[in-house]
């Protein structure tokens, strides 16, 4: 068989001018201190091993189709009935799940910038418009412009990636208020926030929330994620689901995991204590730096010579992963191109990257 040069001419015309979204980078071996991709840097609990391991001897079989067992317990987890539960292959995926219902040509899309960069290229894949709403740098929630945006579908990242910063159940209320579309709230790094949009479902049939066990549950390896609507939302996303889209070790995991939350609860507030901490001491170096209710970081670097900007922040990036130390970088918007996002790690890692960091401020003076 030969290949086909035109093979591409097939293809909807839409897709060849989508922009794939790019995944933090993962390094192939462990020599890596990886503080880019905002996973929990320590191990799930002891109990999901072996969750996995007695549910290893049942992989011939089909999964459960709609992760039932799963869905009631997070359900009975927030007082939710398990028809107001989905459970996907990462929360990605039921991000995916709801642009495939309320995203494409007429339905537009909004978020707001920056944001998760999945969303546009979800919203492409549907050839649908994308409406963006920026931030200003104090990073209030611009209620007036969502609700003017005129989007039938609007994703909303609190706490948001990749400042940190989240926002009040107060002002999300106000937002569903004067929305007339469908908002969907991404949770992904409610664990560790003050507060979370759970108790607006009751009041709002318009509201979704998406949350993942990649963050605060340290799953990010098996996909699980979920989301919680009303009734009449989840069957719609039922109707577009794969068959079977979450496999039988990541829905015993998943199970395991929410059954040791007094684990799971020590291992959040260890996160949560070492953030702040070094929020503080980036703050001491004069270095501003967003007030996170996540497990990472959005810092403006200064040099040696007190300097910032999009090129100081560049030279930290590269002068770290010369020293095998991974951090994330977002150009191409000004709210952005002067910051890194750092993961929090374990203390020791942190450590070695606050050396680090003073090591690059001596190179530059």
């Amino acid at each position: 068989m030969t290949d086909n040069p035109q093979s591409s001419n097939y293809a909807l015309p839409h897709i060849g001018g989508l922009e794939a979204y790019v995944p933090g980078e993962q390094p192939g071996n462990n020599e890596w201190i990886k503080l880019n991709t905002n996973e929990n840097p320590y191990p799930p609990s002891p109990v999901v091993g072996e969750a996995i391991q007695r549910e290893s001897e049942t992989v011939r079989l089909y999964p459960n189709p709609k992760s039932a067992p799963l869905r009631e317990a997070i359900a009975d987890k927030f007082g939710l009935q398990a028809a107001q539960v989905i459970v996907g292959n990462g929360s990605d995926d039921i991000l995916n799940l709801l642009t495939r219902c309320f995203c494409g040509r007429g339905r537009a899309a909004g978020t707001t910038r920056p944001s998760y960069s999945l969303y546009p290229a979800l919203c492409g894949i549907q050839d649908g418009d994308l409406i963006q709403i920026p931030f200003a740098r104090d990073m209030e929630l611009p209620v007036d412009e969502i609700a003017a945006s005129g989007a039938n579908i609007f994703f909303l990242t609190s706490p948001n990636t990749p400042t940190g910063v989240g926002f009040s159940t107060e002002r999300i209320a106000e937002a569903l208020e004067s929305f007339s579309g469908l908002l969907v709230v991404d949770e992904a790094y409610a664990d560790f926030a003050n507060v979370n949009a759970v108790p607006l479902l009751a009041r709002y049939s318009n509201l979704v929330i998406t949350r993942s066990f990649s963050k605060s549950y340290g799953l990010a390896g098996m996909r699980v994620g979920y989301g919680l609507a009303s009734e009449e939302v989840i069957d719609l996303l039922d109707r577009v689901r794969d068959s079977y889209n979450v496999n039988s070790l990541s829905q015993a995991a998943a199970l395991a995991a929410l059954g040791d939350w007094q684990y799971y609860r020590g291992v959040i507030f260890q996160i949560v204590e070492t953030r702040d901490n070094y929020i503080g001491e980036l703050r001491e170096m004069d270095w501003f730096t967003y007030p996170s209710q996540a497990n990472f970081l959005f810092t403006e670097p200064r040099d040696g010579n007190g300097r910032s900007g999009a090129e100081i922040a560049r030279g930290l990036v590269e002068f770290l992963k010369e020293r095998k130390i991974l951090v994330r970088y977002f150009g191409g918007d000004t709210l952005t191109d002067s910051f890194v996002r750092i993961s929090i790690g374990t203390e020791e890692q942190m450590k070695t990257f606050m050396e680090t960091i003073e090591s690059w401020q001596k190179s530059s003076a």
